[in-house]
């Protein structure tokens, strides 16, 4: 059976453990009132002893009873009944007793001196439980206040919503109405006389000509116009009621000027039309584009011809139900912690308070304690189960039709089952991979490919190819450690990365997916190399055929091969790219930081790209790529994108996040790591003695910026105010010395550049076993960073109690003076 510590510790939010009961703290407490209690016993037991053989001595005349009774001699059971009989007498002696007067007086005061020796560890453990409770109820009460606001604002929101779509939807008829009878009314010429007779007149619904104004429309342009004003005036009227604010002037409650005089108000409608204030924020270039196209038109609309038209964009209003949504979720998410943060202390206080009454036999002081937990307010309330109830009653009524098994499906996601298929295919995967190596290698030897009289071009292929998909593999295989690890020490990395419990992957899948790239692509060798022997002219068409093959499982929209990862991937480069289109979330920037570690991959998939995609394994000419101006630029471009990307990055967030200059002096980071790449690569095509000189400079000057923001801002490292030595406060791996072992690893593996300086004379295998080996060391390094990056930042949603995202509410209440 499972201790309750155990249970107790893998059971409670990590986010939120510094508000639970400290149980292990109140445990040793208790194991302290144990202690004392056998130390207090054992000169009790000794002075027992001493009275028996007293009264022994004065009874053997009159029967011996004592004397009867320790002729066992000593035995391990003695403490227990001496505790027993301790309890058993009582302090006053019978009367018409004999002589034993003086034992029972030594007995009694020797309960005093035990009682006296206990008291001062039960008071502690009483003030230190009082202590918790307290704590225990502040958070919950101040969670519960939160939920219970958050929850009256969504419903707010939401009968917004609602009120907002019904009088679209009657705006929207109703104009349809109107069209209607517009076109009724200039379908039937009107009377002509003089010089316009014979002349028909179109009238459009948006727009009036001079002409057909002078062809006497006046008044059925200006009743057109008083109807789009009277119901403008209703949908503003209606949802001014509602809380929601508008943009453009004139649209405020009528004020007044010095005179006293009711400025014009609404009026104003008829001069510029106005758009709800639906605050979504702009996290991509499309609701940014419409966002300056709807300014653009309520600008420009200044006929009045149809002033609700441009009142409240269906976009938008699509947007804000998805955030009121996703909010109802989060907070749902919110309420089932709150409710698991009772259950478990409640049942921490009684678990400990039954140990505390078995080693004190304090019944009455427990009694008291156990009835002030029951009426504490996170045991007693139910505040949250009722409002839990109504959310899950709100979200099956609004947002699943009425289906309770799509609402359960969001509310309550179920989480993928293990199973050992998985695990199997890894090993399967695994084994084939080194055996297919083997051959391979057994085979290329045989073969001569890789002598120095080999040939050249087909193992620069190879080079390329196997390099691109081994340094994926290799960072993928990284990255399930980074699983593995992460979910060992309780590091919430589905809330930081914001992925779904259910869809995202686990440590297992990462080693499945590494194994399965390795064991394809030694496969795709060991034929090619087959094909080759066999004097197949389309041999070295086949790592192209395996490009495709990957392309095509990345993009494939069938739910196959973790489909969703694929998608979440390609939605992070797609952001990643378009930086500072898109607002930068965690996965976002967390990803355009693996980027910059994978710049050999990149410039692999230039080459890979550039030899089969450009029909130049026809010719087999392997110089066609590499010798080519256009090519050379690519690579540099390559090579500096990574850190402009987490450059534009870092600006994006220092403009949103209130102008934090620790954004922009992160964005100095990447900067100085583009200007010693640009150094290194000037140095590489004209080796003097200058620019190694600068190299040396610039890139030093980076790698000490990079190691202080590696230290300092990413891990939180390096503070000498910190209880650990040059670490932090907190830490979730309890061996120290790990930590300064991963900064001296993270030392060395940064200061790989100097290998560029070295020129060291290779052979060209030599050269790119060489190469390999210290993208991999850069891509090790990358995965262990990853693991310290997301403790920190788990230990920061800690620190401020953030276990739920806080979804922003779209519709803003209105400001007034």
């Amino acid at each position: 059976m499972v201790k309750f510590s155990r249970e107790y510790e893998a059971s409670i939010i990590p986010e939120w453990k510094a508000a639970f009961v400290d149980y292990k703290g109140l445990k040793k407490l208790v194991k302290r009132i144990k202690i004392a209690r056998r130390d207090a016993a054992t000169p009790l037991l000794a002075g027992r002893e001493a009275a028996g053989a007293g009264g022994g001595g004065r009874s053997s005349d009159g029967g011996g009873s004592n004397s009867s009774s320790g002729s066992y001699g000593f035995s391990v059971l003695d403490p227990v009944r001496a505790l027993a009989a301790h309890f058993a007498l009582t302090p006053a002696s019978p009367e018409g007793g004999d002589g034993n007067d003086d034992d029972s007086e030594s007995l009694e005061s020797d309960s005093g001196e035990l009682m006296r020796a206990t008291d001062k560890h039960e008071q502690e453990f009483l003030e230190k439980a009082d202590e918790e409770l307290e704590k225990v109820n502040k958070f919950y009460a101040a969670k519960e206040a939160d939920m219970l606001a958050r929850g009256d604002a969504l419903i707010e929101q939401l009968r917004i919503l609602a009120d907002v779509k019904r009088i679209l939807a009657d705006h929207a008829a109703a104009s349809r109405r109107g069209r209607a009878r517009l076109a009724r009314t200039a379908s039937s010429p009107p009377s002509v006389n003089g010089s316009n007779s014979g002349r028909h007149l179109l009238y459009s619904p948006f727009v009036a000509s001079p002409q057909s104004m002078s062809d006497g429309s006046v008044e059925l342009q200006q009743a057109r116009v008083a109807e789009g004003a009277a119901v403008a005036e209703e949908v503003m009227a209606a949802l001014e009621g509602n809380g929601v604010s508008f943009v453009g002037g004139g649209l405020g409650k009528a004020k007044k000027d010095g005179s006293g005089k009711q400025l014009m108000g609404r009026a104003a409608l008829l001069q510029l039309p106005a758009t709800v204030r639906i605050d979504i924020p702009p996290t991509s270039p499309g609701p940014a584009a419409l966002k300056v196209w709807e300014e653009l038109v309520n600008v420009l609309r200044k006929d009045g011809a149809d002033p609700a038209a441009a009142f409240v964009h269906r976009k938008k209003v699509q947007h804000a139900e998805k955030n009121i949504r996703d909010a109802f979720l989060a907070l749902y998410r919110g309420l089932e912690l709150l409710k698991k943060f009772s259950s478990l202390n409640v049942k921490a206080f009684t678990k400990i308070l039954k140990k505390f009454v078995k080693v004190s036999e304090q019944q009455r002081k427990t009694d008291l304690f156990s009835e002030k937990v029951k009426r504490s307010p996170f045991s007693s309330s139910d505040k949250v189960l009722q409002l839990a109830d109504e959310v899950e009653s709100i979200f099956l009524r609004h947002f699943a039709g009425n289906d309770r098994k799509v609402a359960m499906k969001y509310l309550k996601p179920q989480q993928p089952r293990n199973t050992h298929m998985i695990t199997f295919l890894v090993g399967l995967f695994t084994g084939t991979f080194v055996s297919l190596f083997i051959i391979y290698s057994v085979l290329a030897h045989v073969a001569g490919i890789f002598s120095s009289t080999g040939n050249t071009a087909y193992m620069e292929i190879v080079y390329h190819v196997f390099s691109m998909f081994a340094l994926i593999s290799l960072h993928v295989f990284l990255y399930g450690c980074n699983l593995f690890m992460w979910k060992s020490t309780r590091i919430n990395h589905n809330f930081i990365f914001d992925f779904s419990s259910s869809t995202a992957m686990t440590h297992r899948d990462a080693f499945l997916v590494s194994a399965s790239i390795m064991c394809t692509v030694v496969a795709a060798l060991v034929i090619n190399l087959f094909l080759r022997n066999a004097g197949a002219t389309y041999a070295n068409a086949l790592p192209g055929a395996l490009l495709l093959l990957s392309a095509g499982v990345l993009f494939c929209p069938f739910n196959i091969f973790y489909r969703s990862t694929r998608y979440c991937f390609m939605r992070v480069m797609r952001n990643i790219i378009l930086s500072p289109f898109y607002k930068v979330l965690m996965a976002d920037f967390f990803m355009a930081d693996q980027l910059t570690s994978q710049i050999p991959l990149l410039r692999h998939l230039e080459f890979t790209g550039c030899y089969f995609m450009a029909g130049t394994f026809r010719t087999h000419e392997y110089g066609s790529c590499t010798s080519s101006s256009q090519y050379k630029n690519l690579a540099y471009v390559l090579s500096f994108l990574p850190y402009y990307w987490r450059a534009m990055q870092c600006l994006r967030r220092y403009l949103e996040e209130g102008h934090d200059l620790n954004q922009l002096a992160n964005a100095g980071k990447y900067v100085s790591a583009m200007v010693a790449a640009a150094v290194r690569f000037k140095y590489a095509a004209t080796p003097t003695p200058f620019w190694m000189w600068m190299v040396i400079i610039s890139s030093t000057g980076a790698t000490i910026y990079q190691l202080y923001w590696d230290f300092v801002m990413d891990w939180g490292f390096l503070d000498p105010k910190s209880k650990n030595f040059w670490l932090r406060d907190q830490l979730i791996l309890k061996n120290k010395s790990v930590y300064y072992a991963s900064m001296m690893l993270n030392l060395v593996l940064r200061l790989a550049w100097a290998e560029s300086v070295m020129k060291l004379h290779l052979g060209m295998v030599e050269s790119r076993l060489l190469d390999f080996s210290i993208a991999s060391l850069e891509i090790i390094r990358r995965g262990h960073w990853n693991f310290y990056r997301l403790e920190n930042e788990h230990l920061t949603n800690a620190g401020k109690f953030r276990a739920v995202k806080t979804v922003p509410l779209p519709f803003r209440e209105l400001e007034t003076d």
